[in-house]
């Protein structure tokens, strides 16, 4: 894959920040990662649904210290151990089968444990009202999750459809080279000039940096 660079740590124009962004998502097309700008754009925090919000939880935590593909690759069969995230209360009632069943594929209690005190606390407080809160301060409300902490909160409330971006090291290190010095920042002005979203901008970043097309000079 060929290079571009924001370079120097000078602070980018907004035409080469457009083109470096243009570019880049275009070489995340061609590498057959369309499915996962489109499934971003999608996300909606008006309507994420009690599934949404058990299965993305579990996507973070489980991602949390793990590379993204050995996730993927396990977690259609995680899905299954936890009642394909059909409710809390369902997770709740059968959490002693859904740990044994997922513990035999991902053995990790202490994760596995995690997100069944996920389910307890959304079971507890109710998903309604749960929900009410999480879009009026969603980075505190999701912060009281078990693995949910001050960067991975900005990975679930973006999964979740909230206009943020990860503060992940690949984003960072992007938004240093552009002189930026901020995540959010940066993919604010990729969204205002390109008119994607923020998350979406946040996605096609990551993806492309994940693909090797991070070698930025700062």
């Amino acid at each position: 894959m060929k290079d571009r660079v924001i370079r120097n740590g000078q602070k980018s124009g907004s035409s080469s920040l457009a083109a470096f962004y243009g570019w880049a998502k275009d070489e995340v097309i061609r590498s057959g990662f369309s499915q996962e700008i489109e499934w971003q754009r999608k996300c909606n925090l008006s309507t994420f649904d009690e599934t949404d919000l058990l299965s993305e939880l579990a996507w973070v935590c489980f991602c949390s210290g793990f590379k993204e593909v050995i996730v993927r690759r396990a977690f259609d069969y995680l899905s299954l151990c936890f009642c394909d995230w059909e409710s809390a209360a369902e997770i709740c009632r059968k959490k002693e089968s859904c740990f044994e069943a997922a513990r035999a594929k991902f053995n990790n209690p202490r994760k596995l444990r995690a997100v069944i005190h996920s389910a307890e606390i959304i079971h507890a407080e109710g998903f309604a009202a749960l929900k009410e809160k999480i879009i009026v301060n969603p980075l505190k409300e999701l912060r009281r999750f078990p693995y949910i902490g001050n960067v991975t909160a900005f990975h679930l409330a973006k999964n979740l459809g909230f206009q943020v971006a990860k503060p992940d090291r690949h984003l960072v290190r992007l938004a240093r080279a552009a002189g930026v010095g901020n995540v959010q920042v940066l993919c604010n002005q990729i969204s205002s000039l390109t008119g994607d979203p923020i998350n979406v901008v946040d996605v096609v970043l990551w993806r492309y940096a994940t693909l090797g097309g991070g070698s930025v000079t700062v």
